[in-house]
């Protein structure tokens, strides 16, 4: 049975997530729960599925049926409450994580993982640009916040181990090892300055690095009234 942790997310770092992966905007619509089933609709893209799932404490089952988009975009006017968020995708090692930025009702950004086993759940690790997780409240779920509006959220803490974490991993440096010191070589003649691959690679990412941080303190910065 398939396990899904859920996390806060600063939003400064998701919107560097947004700004390096782009997303895919996705609303969904609520039926009123039932007492052996609920229904939502979900549009993403230009695809839509009309989605019923049981509810078996045990297993619960979703069952999607696709839709055209007009179809869709007819069944969200009906639903009792809507949820409009962009969903990115990013890897972070060998598992594949979901962003949710949260548009409507209100801003919020979560960030999940779903593991095939609970062992693995548990296991895991959160990198230190996580924020705190919510996994247990059901008020963070996509339907409780689409019926009954967001939970009174903290404000995720952005540090510097959290940026340079998150730059990794956008890089895809995370886990890679350390480059290890090299043996001594003849120093070139200064009429002919070489750059070594390594020292290259590692000039252009100082400079991806200061572009993302000075983005990160523009958006950081309090917005005028």
């Amino acid at each position: 049975m398939s396990t899904t942790r859920v996390f806060l997310l600063a939003s400064a770092l998701a919107r560097l997530i947004e700004k390096e992966r782009g997303g895919q905007r996705v609303r969904q619509g609520f039926f009123p729960d039932r007492a052996d089933r609920s229904a939502h609709v979900q549009l993403a893209g230009e695809t839509g599925h009309l989605i019923l799932v049981s509810q078996s404490a045990a297993d619960p089952h979703e069952e999607p049926a696709g839709i055209s988009r007009s179809q869709a975009e007819a069944l969200l006017e009906l639903t009792a409450g809507r949820i409009e968020y962009l969903s990115i995708t990013i890897a972070i090692g060998s598992h594949n994580a979901t962003i949710q930025r949260v548009i409507t009702p209100a801003p919020l950004d979560l960030i999940s993982i779903t593991f095939k086993q609970d062992r693995s759940a548990r296991k895991f690790q959160p990198p230190v640009w996580f924020g705190p997780e919510v996994s247990s409240d059901l008020s963070y779920r996509a339907r409780s916040i689409a019926l009954a509006g967001l939970p009174s959220a903290s404000e995720v803490e952005v540090t510097n181990a959290a940026l340079h974490s998150l730059l990794d991993v956008l890089d895809h440096r995370a886990g890679e090892p350390q480059p290890q010191p090299s043996r001594a070589v003849r120093a070139p003649e200064p009429s002919e300055p070489i750059l070594d691959a390594e020292t290259e690679q590692d000039l252009d990412r100082l400079n991806i690095e200061d572009s993302v941080i000075r983005e990160l303190a523009r958006s950081l910065q309090p917005q005028g009234r």
